[in-house]
């Protein structure tokens, strides 16, 4: 049985993440994005199931940059989950009339929810946490004071809070992405509902003193027909102006194309690293709720 660190508390979508892969193994919460990728590093769990990419608010970019610059975890796998958020308070404070003075939640999920609460609680306080699984925890434990968690469903279930409203995520389309990375299971060792693609993973770091390097680097892929589902640049921390480039490829390491690709790309003083090459799942069937939604 392996051992699956996630971001906690339990109750977070990333606990949804690891329970969607890992259904069966043993599943451990950490209060950080990096203690989770630390304690890979140092062997006290296998696997750890962090947040990547969120469809609304962008990039999460202390997975990245820890992954880049601190643990070199390889990235065995992928999960993409639909993201609802509910506004949540404690029992013993609907049952007197609840009157929320403040909301709690992670910043991402504030931002997700910014149309409900500008409609709703237009003046209400606002605080962020480490988590939506953090805030629900939070307002279960502090049943005296008036503050509501947004969270999903699997928190409001977990610390026991009831539903003062539903769904109210500015967008039905909502969805995170979420990476497993690990030192010692293979990538055809993780498994997943719904396949929804084969992806590699490439850190690309330009030549300083080349002109066109980036037209170059896309040329590489663009004549093998290589599609490109994603490109984002991030400070090398080297010194203003210097970075590198995440990209990812739909498709596995192969013996021609994506060999063919780095030769190019070293050829042209590139710095290239493999960061994982894998297949990513979904929790749903994406294709077909997609459908059902028009």
């Amino acid at each position: 049985m392996k051992r699956v660190g996630y971001l906690g508390p339990k109750g977070t979508f990333t606990e949804v993440a690891a329970r969607t892969l890992f259904p069966s193994d043993t599943h451990v919460p950490y209060q950080t994005i990096p203690t989770c990728m630390d304690r890979v590093a140092s062997g006290d769990v296998d696997i750890a199931v962090v947040p990547i990419e969120n469809a609304i608010e962008g990039s999460v970019n202390l997975t990245l940059d820890y992954l880049i610059h601190k643990q070199r975890l390889p990235i065995i796998g992928g999960v993409t989950v639909p993201i609802e958020q509910h506004f949540l308070a404690h029992p013993s404070q609907i049952a007197k009339g609840f009157k929320p003075e403040k909301v709690i939640s992670h910043p991402h999920a504030i931002a997700q929810c910014h149309d409900f609460l500008q409609m709703t609680y237009q003046n209400i306080e606002i605080d962020y946490m480490n988590s939506t699984g953090t805030a629900a925890k939070w307002v279960a434990d502090n049943p005296n004071e008036p503050v509501a968690a947004i969270a999903n469903e699997l928190a409001a279930k977990e610390y026991g809070l009831e539903f003062v409203h539903r769904n109210i995520h500015d967008y039905d389309n909502n969805r995170t992405r979420f990476l497993v990375l690990s030192q010692n299971i293979k990538a055809d060792e993780v498994s997943g509902p719904y396949v929804i693609s084969d992806k590699t993973s490439l850190m690309v770091t330009l030549p300083s003193d080349y002109s066109g390097a980036l037209h170059q680097v896309l040329s590489a892929f663009a004549w093998r027909k290589l599609n490109l589902s994603k490109i984002e640049s991030r400070p090398t921390k080297t010194g203003l102006g210097n970075y590198f480039f995440v990209i990812d490829v739909d498709q596995l390491v192969d013996d021609v194309l994506i060999p063919g690709v780095i030769s190019e790309l070293e050829a042209l003083g590139c710095g290239v690293d493999i960061l994982g090459s894998y297949t990513c799942y979904s929790l749903t069937d994406l294709h077909m709720k997609a459908s059902s939604s028009r």
